[in-house]
């Protein structure tokens, strides 16, 4: 595994591990999935060195914190634990109660990370980070973060905030490269991060899916990415995918999270729906892409032009009522 050199924060490992999965129905993972296999995929992602576990209290409506909680029980010192507060009317007070009730469900007395997960469009962030001053003050929480910010609200959070805010989680992946033009290039000169969610663009990369195999979970099903009309226009993408991942003779996924994490700056918490599929994510931290292959798929990724916005929710509704 390897780790972020960020100064003053216990070891991050580049590949960690996101829990939305973990008790949501949306995914479709069923019970025996949130009862059973979430602990075995925690318990093996820390023998493999993964340190970083980021959840958030509105995943399965706070069931994925409290599994997550359960599965690092007796593990605590080996996690980089983070969650992310929902921004609804985040007052300071709210900020802190709710802090203490994402610890409280996680069964722990200190937040790792503690991340905004959206911008409040009404409430400005001189607002909800005197919370974030108390509950670091206080010890609950160690590092800010934010969510879904751009560079100059991440930048002003920290302003308001009047020390580090370290890391911004944001939607990064060869299906969605925009972070690599101006948030990595920041955290990079600055010493600050970016955790990559959906960092195979929920399977889209991973060159399973096409015109006969389509997704069925709810999730995936309301993804305009798997429209057959975006497989189509992702084909230069897939075959440069394809090349690299023959080069290394690793998967695609392997291929895609190695592009982010070449990045010093860079962390991917893809999600994972068993062992197999952790261990897999997890030795992508092996593979070291060349400048030329790593500039070649950045090439194809912004040549890569999905189709979205209102034109393509006829496809939608047809593929999430199974007609094509």
């Amino acid at each position: 595994m390897r780790y972020l050199k960020v100064e003053t924060v216990p070891k991050v490992s580049a590949i960690g591990l996101g829990t939305w999965q973990f008790g949501s129905k949306d995914w479709g993972y069923g019970k025996p999935y949130a009862e059973r296999e979430a602990a075995a995929i925690v318990r093996r992602a820390i023998e493999l060195g993964v340190t970083l576990f980021d959840t958030a209290e509105i995943y399965g409506l706070g069931r994925s914190e409290r599994i997550l909680g359960q599965a690092i029980s007796g593990h605590r010192d080996d996690v980089f634990l983070a969650t992310k507060l929902l921004p609804v009317m985040p007052l300071p007070a709210v900020v802190e109660q709710r802090a203490v009730a994402s610890a409280s469900r996680l069964g722990v007395s200190r937040l790792d990370l503690y991340q905004v997960h959206q911008p409040n469009p009404v409430v400005p962030d001189t607002v909800i980070m005197r919370g974030m001053r108390t509950l670091q003050r206080v010890g609950l929480v160690g590092e800010a973060g934010v969510s879904n910010y751009p560079l100059a609200r991440w930048k002003a959070a920290e302003d308001a905030l009047g020390s580090r805010v370290l890391s911004n989680q944001v939607r990064f992946s060869l299906a969605a490269p925009g972070p690599a033009d101006d948030l990595v290039p920041y955290a990079e000169r600055t010493g600050h991060v970016v955790i990559a969610y959906s960092p195979l663009a929920q399977g889209f990369l991973c060159g399973h899916y096409d015109g006969s195999n389509r997704p069925r979970n709810r999730v995936r099903s309301f993804n305009a990415l798997f429209l057959p009309v975006n497989q189509q226009r992702a084909a230069g993408l897939l075959r440069v995918l394809r090349e690299v991942a023959d080069a290394h003779d690793a998967s695609f996924a392997q291929v895609a999270l190695a592009w982010l994490i070449k990045s010093p700056a860079v962390v991917a918490i893809p999600g994972a729906s068993s062992v197999a599929q952790l261990e897999s994510n997890v030795a992508a931290a092996e593979i070291e892409l060349t400048d030329d292959e790593w500039q070649a798929l950045r090439d194809a990724a912004v040549r890569f032009r999905p189709a979205g916005g209102p034109a393509v929710l006829p496809g939608l509704l047809r593929a999430r009522m199974g007609r094509g």
